[in-house]
Order: structure tokens, then C-alpha cells, then sequence
């Protein structure tokens, strides 16, 4: 399950961190964290993503030593750190409320834990300097973070956790606080600041869109377990179950039974009746029920002659106007509620609500995977 980092090499191969065997439970009974194993390369970002409760927080908190595992160990390179405190691990810290100390200046809020390390005044000026440049924040050096915008925190936050040059940074749901805009902004700044200086971060977040943008793999979590962990693409292309493919981006799902498989590909009767080739996702056999997942973008209108496969008639019941793109809900192939994403350049500006079209998908863009609630699809 564990991939390379890309442009690792061969050389830098041993996981910086690892869990093994995992667990934290706080009643003795309900595992939060279970049986985690996980390898996280030295210099990626790694992302842990999943719903509230689903365990990736008490991950992030249990790497940090502020929680203690029920089970199992993490190594921080070859140290096992169960019982190592906080304090003594050289762990940076982002979190959402940027926690800096509000008596204190920018530069002494970088400067506190360079002198807590007992670096020398030149060597904490230089970095302070460099850490503050690196943010493009050397002008604010002398104000207080209450005289600074909520983004200008969180990078003055981001400098702390990186001055003293930790062996890992953590980061937990750290652009929560900011509106839509200054947050897209800090994803990449951050990105590229980890690009800059190849730090490895492990980074918590409930928002997809923004494990995506930043992540070199992320792990979905649900009910304390990872439901996969991989390339923003692969899981947005390729989800590994059902959980992941709703999860992850917008998703529409058709139910039926797989009636054969053949290789990589099955075909799957929907419970309309109609027909669907599709790529085989972790569907057992024959006979089982099946969620066939379809993004968006991958369904497209048919304006010319019509594909072998995977057709069908569907009627229009709202058109949505986003700019560059509209989407168009459908009523199609058993769903109520089926979307068509379609660029504005290939619109037929006529088209409307009640109008009936045909809409294709190409069965390599079509996932058949486990059934998440077989009653409720029939």
C-alpha cells in the first residue's frame, strides 16, 4: 500500500516515520486508531484526510506525543518515540488558531524556540532573519500578532515551526481559520515552501480539495483505518472502495449486480435494467451487488455519432452556470440526481430544463466497487 515518494531515490528509501500495529482507544472498548501500519517517506507531504471522528487528528496527535498509543510503536527515523515527550522529539507544530504568544513581537515569537535550544544571539538572528524571508514577512519583524491579518499569522506561525530546522512538521487543519481565497493562497505558499526546503510534513485536513492541491500521497482515514493511501490521483481517478470514491470530489453512483467479469473490466446490470461496462474496482465476482462510481467530468454529452458502449438517455432537470463550465442534473440510468460537469465551450447554449439527451462514459472512467449499503441501492 506504501508508494515512493516521487523523485525519491533509492538511497533515501527508509521511512522517516512508521507506525506499527497502532492503536488508541480512550474506553477500552471503541478503537479511535486501529491497528494503524503506515511508513511516511523522508521529505514528503503526506496528507491525512477523512471525516470528523474518523482518527486522523489522534494520528497526528499521537506522532506529536501529545497523545500516548494503546498499542503498538512509532519510530521517528530508527527511535521508537512512545514514551519520548513532546518537547524532546524536534517536532514543528502548525495548528489553527496559530497559537502564537500574543505578548511577544514576531521576531521574539521565532526567537522563543531558538533560545529555549540555547543557540547563540547570532545564530538566532540569522535564522529568525532567514525564517521571516522565507515567509515575506521581514518588514513585521517588531509588530504583535494582533496588528497582523489572519493569513499574516498563520505564516508567522509556519516560520515558528520551521526556524529551528525540526526533523519533522506537523500541521493540524492549520487554514481552517481563513476565508476561501487568502486559504487557496496559503495552500500554495505552503506547498512551495515545502518544495524549497524538502521538509518531510504530515498535514491533517477534513477538505479534499485541499489535499489535492498540496499532497504527495494522502491517506483517507474512516473508523480509525486507512481506506487507502496514494497519489491525489490515483484516488481520485482510481478509488480503492466506495468510501474513498464519495469521499473524495463529487461522485455519481449507479447501483446494480455484476453479471461477469472479464480481466479488468465487468459487466454490471444497473437496477433500472440497463446495461454497463465498467472498469473492475474490488468487486469480488459474479452475483455481487455493486456502486458504480462516475465523476462528473468523465460523463459527457453525446453531440455526434454515438459510442458502442455505455449510452443513455437522461432528462435534463436543471442547468447550472459556473463560468467556465456548467453542470447539467440529470435524470438518468436509475439516478435521480445524476451530474454532467461540461465545458462552456462545448455547451449548446439551448439546451434547458425538460430537454432529453444522450449522455456516454467511457468504461475506463467507470468504477464498479463494493456496494456501501446493498439494501438501500435495491
Amino acid at each position: 500500500m506504501n508508494q515512493a515518494v516521487p523523485g525519491a531515490s533509492s538511497a533515501d528509501s527508509a521511512p522517516h516515520v512508521s507506525f506499527r500495529g497502532t492503536q488508541k482507544t480512550y474506553d477500552g472498548e471503541h478503537l479511535i486508531v486501529s491497528d494503524l501500519n503506515l511508513d511516511i517517506r523522508r521529505g514528503e507531504f503526506l496528507t491525512l484526510l477523512g471525516p470528523s471522528g474518523s482518527g486522523k487528528t489522534t494520528c497526528l496527535m499521537m506522532l506529536a506525543g501529545f497523545e500516548t498509543p494503546t498499542a503498538g510503536e512509532i519510530r521517528l527515523g530508527d527511535q521508537v518515540i512512545n514514551k519520548v515527550p513532546p518537547h524532546k522529539r524536534n517536532i514543528g507544530m502548525v495548528f489553527q488558531n496559530y497559537a502564537l504568544f500574543p505578548h511577544m513581537t514576531v521576531a521574539e515569537n521565532l526567537r522563543f524556540p531558538l533560545a529555549v535550544r540555547k543557540l547563540s544571539a547570532a545564530d538566532i538572528d540569522l535564522k529568525v532573519k532567514n525564517a521571516l524571508d522565507m515567509v515575506r514577512l521581514g518588514e513585521f519583524a517588531k509588530r504583535y500578532p494582533q496588528q497582523l491579518s489572519g493569513g499574516q499569522q498563520q505564516r508567522v506561525a509556519l516560520a515558528r515551526a520551521l526556524v529551528f530546522d525540526p526533523e519533522l512538521v506537523l500541521m493540524d487543519e492549520p487554514l481552517g481559520a481563513l476565508d476561501k481565497q487568502l486559504r487557496e493562497h496559503m495552500q500554495l505558499e505552503i506547498k512551495h515552501i515545502h518544495q524549497s526546503l524538502g521538509v518531510t510534513v504530515v498535514f491533517v485536513t477534513h477538505d479534499q480539495g485541499e489535499a489535492l492541491t498540496m499532497s504527495d500521497r494522502i491517506a483517507v482515514f474512516d473508523q480509525g483505518v486507512i481506506q487507502q493511501i496514494d497519489s491525489p490521483e490515483a484516488l481520485y481517478e482510481r478509488p480503492a472502495n466506495s468510501f474513498v470514491a464519495s469521499f473524495i470530489g463529487e461522485n455519481n453512483a449507479l447501483h446494480g449486480t455484476v453479471e461477469s467479469l472479464d480481466g479488468d473490466f465487468c459487466r454490471v446490470r444497473l437496477d433500472c435494467g440497463a446495461e454497463v461496462l465498467a472498469r473492475a474496482g474490488n468487486v469480488a465476482g459474479a452475483g455481487v451487488r455493486t456502486m458504480l462510481s462516475v465523476r462528473p467530468e468523465r460523463a459527457f454529452l453525446v453531440n455526434g455519432p454515438a459510442p458502442s458502449v455505455n449510452v443513455f438517455a437522461g432528462a435534463v432537470k436543471e442547468v447550472i452556470y459556473l463560468g467556465d463550465h456548467v453542470r447539467i442534473r440529470l435524470g438518468l440510468a436509475g439516478s435521480h440526481d445524476f451530474t454532467v460537469k461540461t465545458p462552456i465551450s462545448q455547451l449548446d447554449k439551448s439546451l434547458q430544463a425538460g430537454d432529453q439527451i444522450q449522455v456516454a462514459m467511457d468504461p475506463a472512467h467507470i468504477s464498479a466497487l463494493d456496494a456501501p449499503d446493498a439494501a438501500t441501492a435495491m
